[in-house]
């Protein structure tokens, strides 16, 4: 799916919380307190600037041979030059400089999953699974069909696109993960050949690259990666590297650079979306564990320094609560997590409302990528919210849990867009087209004289005629203007 470069984001004003926010018990205040009133939305770009800038000219050096006539080169046909592509991914760190070559040969990503141990192997075979059962149940759950119309049939085929590229980050921590959420979920939708692109890749990414079936791999990230499995590289035999095609889909959550080349080559290949900080929701009532729901915060936050954790609540006691918590837990956190997760957290924020349904109008607004309910009547919460990327209902249903595994995507939208949109699926490399068939040609007049008279209400003169032509008791007008100048 191709997002509006527009996203929502979440701000607020710096107003002083209300008086009587907290009990006085509460002696740490990790999660800004705010009240609904003080939470805004605001229209933002999620492409950076200068991240944007610097893209767009990353790509036009992978391509030297791209025409400069045009004002968009991002429409050519050119491929990425594979001596381009590595003095670019040595300047920018993406491989060391003595070496020759972008590409990870599937034996060294054989080797890299043999040498986990016999568990962490288990581990990714497990999460495979769990990911490869629910990515080909949503694919079961969209066919070919078809209906009667007027003198014939149409209906819809459902194929998947020929080239999928899939990006896993590579920067902060490694996200084996999120190699096993894009490649297998291509592969589910019948993808005959995937790409991945990872920045410096670990072991472990590349153990889940042999597990998930990625055709090639190419060890590049940011605007070069993006650039490359959009455009395709020409094949070189100095260096020994095959052609790598052109990818008609490209999806995978990175950095800014990635957001912006995604947003370049948007049109020229289908993107999954334009994704900004990660986030999570928490609706929590009388009912949660304080200790349960500051773990599920902190794990978002740790995340990024720009990730962010919020907290909605109808009791003040709970959420004076989960403040203590936070501090004790994040306090416990190894470097650099430690200090990632309190970065974040001063931007992270909890809401104190008046009900059930201020919390879920609340949720509904912000529609975050992550919608945790910890409630009395859960299900019922949760089957009550609207606007969200992906749902986590109960105590027991922690948003990590989704992260590593249980089954749906994890990559999610963000800034609000799960207003309109969900997030990574087999949908996302499926094309469903549209056939029509007329067998009898008297049995599709009423279709015919429809269309004539539609088209002349619209003023196209051209399409009336071509409707005519099909008529057994209209003569086109055509025929009429060619008889008159006889």
């Amino acid at each position: 799916m191709a997002f509006n470069v527009l996203q929502i984001l979440i701000i607020f004003t710096l107003l002083p919380p209300p008086i009587n926010s907290f009990s006085s018990s509460s002696s740490s205040i990790m999660l800004t307190p705010r009240t609904p009133a003080e939470v805004q939305l605001e229209i933002k770009d999620p492409v950076d600037p200068t991240a944007l800038t610097q893209s767009k000219a990353i790509l036009s050096e992978l391509r030297p041979n791209t025409s400069s006539e045009t004002n968009d080169d991002s429409l050519s046909s050119s491929s990425c030059n594979p001596k381009a592509l590595i003095t670019i991914a040595k300047r920018l760190g993406d491989i060391p400089a003595e070496d020759t070559t972008y590409l990870v040969s599937k034996e060294r990503c054989q080797e890299a999953f043999d040498g986990l141990s016999a568990e962490e192997r288990q581990s990714l075979l497990n999460i495979h699974q769990r990911v490869k059962l629910f990515a080909e149940a949503q694919r079961k759950s969209v066919v070919d069909m078809s209906i009667d119309i007027p003198g014939g049939k149409a209906g819809h085929t459902v194929s998947p696109c020929r080239a999928a590229g899939c990006y896993a980050p590579g920067g902060r921590y490694p996200l084996p993960s999120s190699v096993l959420m894009t490649v297998v979920t291509a592969r589910a939708a019948g993808c005959p050949y995937v790409v991945l692109a990872s920045p410096r890749p670990a072991p472990i990414t590349l153990a889940a690259a042999h597990v998930a079936g990625a055709d090639i791999v190419l060890c590049v990230g940011g605007a070069q990666a993006i650039g490359c499995m959009a455009y395709g590289i020409e094949a070189c035999d100095e260096i020994g590297a095959d052609e790598v095609p052109a990818c008609d889909v490209i999806v995978g959550p990175g950095n800014k650079w990635v957001t912006a080349a995604k947003s370049l080559v948007n049109g020229y290949c289908g993107i999954d979306m334009l994704a900004g900080p990660s986030e999570v929701l928490v609706i929590a009532d009388h009912t949660a564990d304080a200790e349960i729901v500051a773990a599920d915060l902190i794990a978002q936050a740790e995340h990024d320094v720009v990730a962010r954790a919020i907290l909605v609540s109808t009791d003040v006691d709970m959420i004076a609560k989960v403040n203590v918590e936070v501090e004790r837990q994040v306090d416990c956190l190894p470097e650099p997590n430690r200090s990632t997760a309190k970065e974040a957290l001063t931007q992270s924020f909890s809401i104190v409302c008046k009900d059930m349904d201020e919390c879920i109008a609340m949720s509904d607004k912000l529609a975050p990528e992550h919608l945790e309910i910890q409630t009395e009547n859960s299900q019922e919460v949760a089957d009550r919210c609207a606007n969200y990327g992906g749902l986590f209902i109960g105590t027991h249903a922690a948003e990590v849990l989704g992260d590593y595994g249980a089954g749906p995507n994890h990559t999610l939208p963000t800034g609000g867009t799960g207003r309109y949109t969900g997030g990574l699926s087999v949908f996302n490399f499926l094309r469903i087209r549209t056939w029509m068939r007329i067998d009898n040609k008297k049995d599709s007049q009423d279709m015919v004289e429809d269309s004539v008279r539609m088209a002349r209400l619209e003023g196209l003169e051209g399409h009336a005629r071509a409707a005519e032509a099909r008529s057994l008791t209209l003569t086109p007008a055509y025929k009429k203007a060619n008889n008159g100048s006889n």
